[in-house]
């Protein structure tokens, strides 16, 4: 069986995205390929999103996370693609599982608000990895 691939997908691939796939990096290990990208990629991740994520032992900046643009060859190899408020602007093709998770965004928020994201990313995400070994 091939080992799956996951894309996290949200406008400016500088919060919801990048935790997304660092939590599903560090807890699924090499049972998922994981990426992530934005429909209009900022210059840089959220600085508080790399705080809040340090704060569970997840260095985004040591890791070589960056916002990247979405390409739709990225999504078409990928198995799932979860979108996080980028609506229509993701691009569709048979045969990959799509799944929209309506999360806040971090942009522009408190730490305590960023923790409450983030904590809510990580449920979402070991729930997605129960399903993805269940298959």
């Amino acid at each position: 069986m091939n080992t799956p691939e996951v894309l996290f997908v949200c406008v400016h691939n500088a919060g919801r995205s990048q935790m997304a796939a660092a939590f599903l990096a560090h807890h699924g290990g090499s049972d998922v390929i994981v990426r992530s990208a934005g429909t209009a990629p900022a210059n840089t991740i959220n600085p508080v999103v790399v705080d809040v994520m340090a704060e569970k032992g997840i260095d985004l900046l040591a890791s070589g996370a960056t916002p990247k643009v979405l390409e739709a060859d990225i999504v078409q190899q990928s198995d799932y693609v979860i979108t996080m408020g980028c609506g229509d602007a993701c691009p569709f093709f048979p045969g990959v599982h799509y799944l929209d998770w309506a999360l806040d965004d971090p942009a522009g928020q408190d730490s305590d608000f960023v923790r409450k994201v983030r904590d809510d990313i990580e449920t979402r995400v070991l729930d997605l990895l129960v399903e993805i070994r269940s298959k």
